[in-house]
């Protein structure tokens, strides 16, 4: 117990933790946890006790936790070579292999593959690529990118601006003005009384072409958006939202960057979102899922369309300006290659979509009928119940209440780790793609209890 308390001491004198309420943990009264071990779809903290882990950390650890064979990919490199940069044409093994099979499991308009760290840096790679793309297209006015309200882009200066949450933007100066918003497509929060799932989607459509005409579509330059919403509250978009879209983007010649740093490599029981969807983008996203989080690797998956351009920009005006020291770390690298085998030998993407889908019927059975659940929506391995204070009136609860978090916060005390999605009473579940039928019973046990619990109902 003296090193707990000498770990929490140390903890709140030294360590920034990010997207946390710095003043409570300082003064110690949000807890430390320290977790210290992990198996399967189950992590472990240093007092012994056992949680399964249903968000996969931030919805990143795909394989499950345990995993000696990346653990022994990571040791294996480092011992080899624990580092070369990859700037002017140097690579790994590890690196070389790693890009042929990304963009192997990739939509076929894909040619190449840029590894940074995270999805936020990940991000910011795409849209200096779509500046740089338009310069060499003699387009300098075309520079603007549109997102969507309530999408999650990253934390960075034009990552944080793409996101569509105000908890991003409040007291950072964002979001930066090269970025606009458009409609979310978020039908349960966002659709008039009375509207169809049909007619919301072609107001998503007419916003967005209502966008495009104000501010000139020569001086935008990309919309970008996730397959699915992430961290704005886990929605799938309605019926034919994605065939709404891509029209009107490329009648006006808006590059399309689709955010799969979640929905990459298995997420929703396809391998990619963008499959999925039928999205055909022009740059795609990846982080989470590229190494299940066992080691820090993003990549921006560029279309033959773009990496044409960006390769006629070299020869106009020499060698690429862009470059991160860690561009494909070859542990990183390593660690992707292995993980992206597991996912393979362990049949995970059609666990994703066959124990998701059980899940996500099992969550409907169990707390669908309840008076202050709004909804419960998922695809594949990811799902959310929407907690409500007057369902039939669809009444949010007062954001002073914290329903979501007392939920998430029950569920915790039942031994399941979900997440209280910010901006809205919502729950969020991820697990691991691993995840058993069995475990997925767990799971929808806890968080019936829970709401009965956070809710007092």
């Amino acid at each position: 117990m003296l090193t707990n308390d000498q770990l929490a001491q140390w903890d709140r004198e030294n360590f920034f933790h990010p997207s946390t309420h710095l003043a409570q943990h300082a003064r110690g009264e949000t807890p430390t946890r320290v977790i210290t071990g992990g198996s399967g779809v189950y992590i472990e903290d240093r007092d012994g006790k056992r949680l399964l882990d249903a968000f996969a950390g931030l919805y990143c650890v795909n394989v499950g936790y345990g995993r000696t064979e990346i653990a022994d990919a990571i040791a294996a490199q480092a011992q080899e070579l624990a580092y070369y940069h990859s700037y002017v044409g140097h690579g790994t093994e590890a690196s070389i292999t790693l890009a042929k099979m990304v963009v192997d499991r990739a939509p076929k308009n894909m040619s190449k593959v840029y590894f940074g760290l995270g999805g936020s840096d990940a991000n910011e790679t795409n849209i200096k690529l779509v500046w740089y793309y338009n310069n060499v297209l003699g387009r300098p006015e075309k520079k603007k990118i549109i997102s969507r309200w309530r999408g999650y882009h990253g934390s960075g200066l034009m990552t944080g601006s793409l996101t569509g949450l105000e908890l991003f933007h409040k007291q950072f100066d964002l979001p930066l003005p090269q970025v606009l918003h458009t409609e979310a497509p978020y039908y349960y929060r966002q659709a008039k009384p009375g509207m169809s799932e049909a007619q919301f989607t072609a107001h998503c459509a007419a916003e967005l072409e209502a966008l495009i005409e104000r501010e000139g579509a020569d001086t935008i330059g990309a919309f970008i958006g996730e397959p699915l919403l992430g961290t704005g509250g886990i929605v799938p978009p309605p019926p034919g939202y994605w065939e709404a879209i891509q029209p009107i983007l490329k009648k006006h010649d808006i590059l399309l960057i689709a955010d799969e740093v979640v929905t990459g490599f298995g997420r929703l029981g396809s391998m990619m979102g963008s499959d999925h969807y039928g999205i055909e983008a022009d740059i795609i996203s990846i982080a989470k899922g590229l190494t299940s989080a066992y080691a820090p690797l993003s990549g921006s998956i560029i279309s033959d369309k773009v990496w044409k351009v960006l390769e006629q920009g070299t020869d106009e005006f020499g060698a690429i300006g862009h470059g991160w020291t860690y561009s494909a770390h070859p542990i990183g690298a390593a660690a992707g290659v292995a993980n992206l085998k597991l996912i393979d030998s362990l049949g995970l993407v059609a666990n994703a979509g066959e124990t998701g889908a059980y899940f996500s019927s099992a969550l409907r059975d169990a707390l669908g009928g309840h008076p202050n659940v709004g909804e419960v929506r998922g695809e594949g391995m990811i799902a959310a119940v929407e907690l409500v204070e007057d369902k039939d009136d669809r009444r949010f609860f007062d954001p002073a209440r914290k329903a979501g978090w007392s939920v998430a916060n029950a569920l915790l005390g039942e031994g399941v780790i979900a997440r209280a999605m910010p901006h809205s009473d919502v729950i969020g579940f991820a697990p691991p793609l691993c995840l058993t039928r069995a475990e997925a019973d767990i799971i929808v046990d806890a968080a019936v209890k829970a709401v009965k619990k956070g809710l007092g109902s």
